[in-house]
């Protein structure tokens, strides 16, 4: 019987692993099918890096009691967390009616020599035009709508991860 440890470690370790691949799919989409990221997928592409990189750290570390795995699983969540706002203001960005949309801006690079950060974060939120257009489905769901759902069963396995009963 394998010890709590080495579960949550694998656990941890299998979510870094599902980072790792949507990430992968992230490049091929954009250097393979040419997609190019608008300013929100580049943000969803960094909270997934960021809950990629919780998942590995708390692998690595393997804390052995509750309270330590129990923190890392939130720090895990709050990644996902981030993600999940991101992806889901991107979403709403799709959904709006062709007239409602916001006119499209700088460029990302652009816009990241020009501003401060918290005035870059602000323009990025808001959305633009490019971050509007639907390249990409995949079973009726555009691409921001699967990156949510994988944010949500991630926040999910990490909970489980670290809020579980261990016998």
């Amino acid at each position: 019987m394998t010890s709590t440890f080495s579960n949550f470690r694998i656990q941890f370790l299998l979510g870094a692993l599902a980072c790792a691949a949507l990430m992968g799919y992230a490049l091929y989409a954009q250097y393979v099918l040419h997609l190019e990221p608008c300013p929100l997928c580049i943000f969803q592409r960094v909270a997934m890096i960021a809950l990629g990189v919780a998942f590995l750290l708390g692998a690595l570390v393997g804390p052995k009691s509750s309270g330590g795995r129990r923190a890392w699983s939130l720090l895990a969540v709050l990644m996902a967390l981030a993600g999940i706002a991101v992806a889901g203001r991107h979403l709403w960005i799709q959904s709006l009616p062709a007239d409602q949309v916001p006119a499209c801006g700088p460029p990302l690079e652009y816009m990241r020599h020009m501003m401060s950060f918290s005035k870059l974060l602000v323009k990025v939120f808001t959305g633009s035009g490019e971050c509007a257009q639907v390249t990409w489905r995949f079973l009726g769901l555009a691409m921001p709508g699967w990156v949510l759902i994988c944010f949500i069963v991630l926040a999910g396995w990490a909970i489980q991860a670290g809020f579980r009963r261990r016998t």
